[in-house]
């Protein structure tokens, strides 16, 4: 499947085919492909908790408004992000490179992150951001669908993960089998309402 066509059929489902299971193999082969997303210093801010245990499943449910896609989906992935990845062996994230970029860069991490707790809390999000896109259309060119959720008591989630701390969690990702097709599509703006060159309007549509 070409990109263009997974971003424009990609649908948020909600009814999953209960019965059908991802292989080891292919959660490997999606989550591989989701490191594959861009991270500013290539921090790697991401953290994937992948959910399997059935009861666990019923668990995190309750606290998600019930929503069947969290125990019906064929995976379940929590995404998280380490907020003081920038101070882990930032080393390690140029490990590989010529020795004059490692010596610009690995400095250059700590001295854009350290002392901004927002920044690194904002970083953190961004990064997840991304690699939820990245994430869903892998998932839409291996024949899967997925549903992004947010609407879950975040704190119970932590908890129920065992959540280290100076994590946060970010989204929950279910993919899998549709058992019926998505609800009818909504609408998009169109480009002149959210599209500006150079600066905003001085008044907004």
């Amino acid at each position: 499947m070409d990109t263009a066509t997974a971003i424009t059929t990609r649908r948020s489902i909600k009814h999953f085919d209960p019965e059908h299971r991802m292989t080891r193999a292919e959660i490997e082969q999606l989550l591989t492909l989701t490191c594959h997303s861009p991270t500013s210093f290539n921090i790697q801010h991401w953290r994937f908790v992948v959910v399997d245990d059935v009861e666990l499943r019923r668990q995190m449910r309750k606290v998600a408004w019930n929503q069947a896609q969290i125990t019906d989906s064929s995976v379940l992935v929590v995404l998280c992000a380490d907020v003081h990845a920038w101070d882990k062996q930032p080393e390690r994230y140029w490990q590989h490179v010529a020795e004059p970029v490692r010596q610009f860069m690995v400095p250059a991490i700590g001295q854009h992150y350290r002392g901004q707790e927002q920044l690194q809390r904002d970083e953190a999000f961004r990064s997840c951001g991304i690699a939820a896109q990245t994430l869903m259309l892998a998932a839409k060119e291996m024949g899967y669908d997925t549903c992004p959720i947010a609407g879950f008591n975040v704190a119970a989630v932590a908890d129920l993960i065992h959540l280290p701390n100076n994590h946060l969690v970010t989204l929950i990702i279910a993919v899998g089998k549709p058992l019926q097709p998505p609800w009818p599509a909504g609408s998009r703006l169109p480009l002149e309402q959210c599209v500006f060159y150079n600066r905003f309007p001085d008044s907004l549509p």
